[in-house]
């Protein structure tokens, strides 16, 4: 079937003749609709969301993700005014610890894949498993060529470390052998034994060799010959006295005694051992002869390095690694994906290890993260992109807007955005708005977030939405505290208006510990003011200091803090206070109570006029007025005793 590729690694099938395709893009993937006409999209028979980003929905991946998280934050302290050298052995341990996480997942979905018994989530799983494989075979290379920048002798002995690490089937197979009832005699020995060799594990083919040694003893000393031959293969010691040199030339004597061995034909009577021999020279088409047992056309290098150039230089990498991937590789076929990005590496070529991993993997994980370290390395400087990034923070961008649709992820992608520079900041501003607040917890992770980095228009945003929720769902306390972190006033009273009115028909506040805690936050409005200061004033009147509460309730309404509409409420709370047997409101103050009355009664008869209010509403608020009138006159002719008795 026809596919159309859209990179990253996502795949849509092609429509039929005659009817277009329309495409919506969200955050993190796309919607995909067949339709019959070009500009709109009825007649949709079909409709597909297609995902950028597969591997974040992983759970064993997710925790690849949140481990190297942890280790680029790491990465992103170390000091860049250290010198070169004390910096360099901090790298190298960084690579490690991001490759000891690739294999821990590597194993994890390993044992998945064995356990499951969905054949479609086992072949998934297995997927998976090759991409990692690949991820952790290209990163080593990187590590060895370009972070620990490995030099002639030292760097063979890394390339070896290197073949060992990914092709460990001859150890599986080495133990099939051993645990044989004959182990020289199984089908598969000869294999073990070339395939240490070829590894340059020559102790553990010496070993292996001594087996068959003890059943052929007419060989004996055939047996031996070759043993000696093994034994006496220089390697190269990087902590060692012997310089290089030295090195080249005890290598060539051993070289030259190999050589002998074979043109004297000491090996001629055992084909088995003269194919080592052959092999410990060298020949490339006894090499070749084993593609089988070398597998992969590197580990064919690297066996060639071995035998005929241990001290190859950095520099002469790619001329050996064209050539052996043109001997090993069918003339006929295209060298795959993998074998591109390897030849790169050896070539030296970074950006385009970065650019072809970027094209081949199915997502910004591994090349956003070796970015990032071989920048940290010094080894990007000079390549920056047209449009004022550079390549690391690219990357990185791409990384982390993939993690933000993920529902938990997007947290770790906020330290990526972090040390972003260029445009990490916009980027955060753009997606944090794009975070669904599903919950008030989520809510309260993404506005602290937004809090610590000064986002002031986030925050506001944050706060309006959650405030608008709170009191479509009656939760006026959640809202108003939602309200007063947004600073936003006109909301603020809004809500304050809400508690008020609550009071009105109930009697009572709710939310009691957050009306009481308010502090400063109550001149954000002054609704806001009034309804702390009223709290304020019932809190005074439960603890009976009555002269304190009647001095605030004044000072509310004459001060034009209380609404006009709230008067007729603060009167009728005088009251309690008006009829207690000591006089609580001054002569002055009952003065100024009876204006207030005043003032509301006239603007009571001003509306009584101009609407149609129900007869029994009225009689109510007559009722009240003469109560509050006769209590006033009461308390003021008490008031007047009182204060004249003192006077004289």
């Amino acid at each position: 079937a026809l596919e159309i590729t859209i990179r990253p690694a996502v795949k849509i099938p092609a429509v039929s003749d005659g009817k277009h395709m329309g495409f919506a893009w969200g955050p993190g993937d796309i919607l995909v609709y067949e339709t019959l006409h070009k500009a709109s999209g009825s007649g949709s028979s079909f409709i597909h969301e297609v995902r950028k980003d597969e591997d974040i929905y992983s759970p064993i991946l997710r925790k690849l993700f949140n481990e190297s998280h942890h280790i680029f934050v790491g990465l992103q302290t170390i000091r860049e005014d250290l010198p070169s050298k004390s910096r360099k052995p901090q790298f190298v341990s960084i690579s490690k610890n991001y490759r000891s996480v690739i294999r821990a997942c590597m194993e994890e979905l390993q044992q998945v894949a064995v356990s499951t018994k969905d054949g479609e989530a086992a072949t998934q799983y297995g997927n998976q498993v090759s991409i990692l494989l690949a991820i952790e075979l290209i990163w080593n290379l990187c590590e060895v060529l370009f972070i620990d920048a490995a030099p002639a002798g030292s760097l063979l002995l890394h390339l070896l470390d290197w073949v060992r690490l990914h092709k460990a089937d001859v150890d599986e197979k080495a133990r099939e052998v051993l645990q044989s009832d004959s182990p020289a005699e199984h089908r598969d020995y000869w294999d073990v034994v070339v395939s240490y060799v070829l590894q340059g594990r020559l102790d553990e083919a010496r070993q292996m060799l001594m087996k068959q040694a003890t059943l052929q003893p007419a060989a004996r000393n055939m047996y031996k010959l070759m043993d000696t031959l093994l034994s006496k293969m220089p390697f190269f010691n990087p902590s060692g006295t012997q310089t290089l040199t030295e090195f080249d030339v005890k290598w060539r004597h051993w070289h030259e005694e190999v050589d002998r061995c074979l043109q004297d034909n000491s090996f001629a009577s055992n084909k088995h051992l003269e194919i080592i021999c052959k092999l410990l020279l060298g020949d490339e088409d006894i090499l070749l002869d084993h593609k089988e047992l070398l597998g992969t056309w590197y580990h064919f290098l690297v066996t060639r390095l071995l035998f005929c150039h241990p001290t190859v230089k950095p520099a002469e990498l790619h001329y050996y690694a064209q050539s052996c991937m043109t001997m090993f590789l069918d003339s006929r076929s295209v060298p795959e994906p993998l074998d591109s990005i390897l030849l790169a590496a050896f070539e030296f070529d970074i950006h385009q290890v970065i650019k072809d991993c970027s094209i081949a993997l199915n997502n910004w994980w591994f090349v956003a993260h070796l970015t990032d370290l071989l920048d940290h390395c010094k080894l990007l400087q000079s390549h920056n992109l047209h449009f004022g990034s550079n390549l690391r923070e690219f990357l990185l961008l791409e990384y982390a807007s993939g993690l933000f649709t993920h529902h938990s992820l997007w947290q770790l992608a906020v330290d990526y955005f972090d040390h972003c520079p260029e445009f990490g900041r916009v980027y955060l501003e753009l997606q944090i708005e794009r975070v669904p607040l599903d919950t008030e917890r989520k809510a309260l992770k993404v506005l602290r977030i937004c809090e610590q980095r000064q986002m002031s228009e986030q925050v506001r945003s944050i706060c309006k939405i959650m405030a608008m929720r709170a009191l479509r769902n009656n939760r006026l306390g959640s809202a108003l505290s939602w309200s007063i972190r947004a600073k936003d006033a006109a909301f603020a009273t809004l809500i304050s208006e809400r508690f008020l009115q609550d009071y009105c028909t109930r009697g009572t506040f709710s939310d009691l510990d957050l009306i009481d805690n308010l502090g400063p936050a109550m001149l954000l409005s002054d609704r806001l003011t009034f309804l702390g200061k009223y709290r304020e004033f019932h809190k005074l009147y439960e603890e009976k200091r009555f002269t304190e509460a009647a001095k605030l309730l004044l000072s509310l309404m004459t001060a034009k803090i209380a609404p006009r509409s709230f008067w007729m409420t603060l009167l009728t709370d005088a009251l309690p206070l008006l009829e207690q047997k000591e006089v609580i409101f001054s002569a002055d103050q009952t003065y100024e109570l009876m204006y207030c009355l005043g003032e509301l009664t006239s603007s009571l008869n001003s509306e009584a006029t101009g609407t149609d209010r129900p007869m029994q509403e009225e009689d109510i608020e007559l009722t009240k007025v003469e109560l509050l009138r006769l209590a006033l006159a009461r308390n003021l002719a008490m008031a007047i005793v009182k204060e004249g008795t003192v006077e004289t």
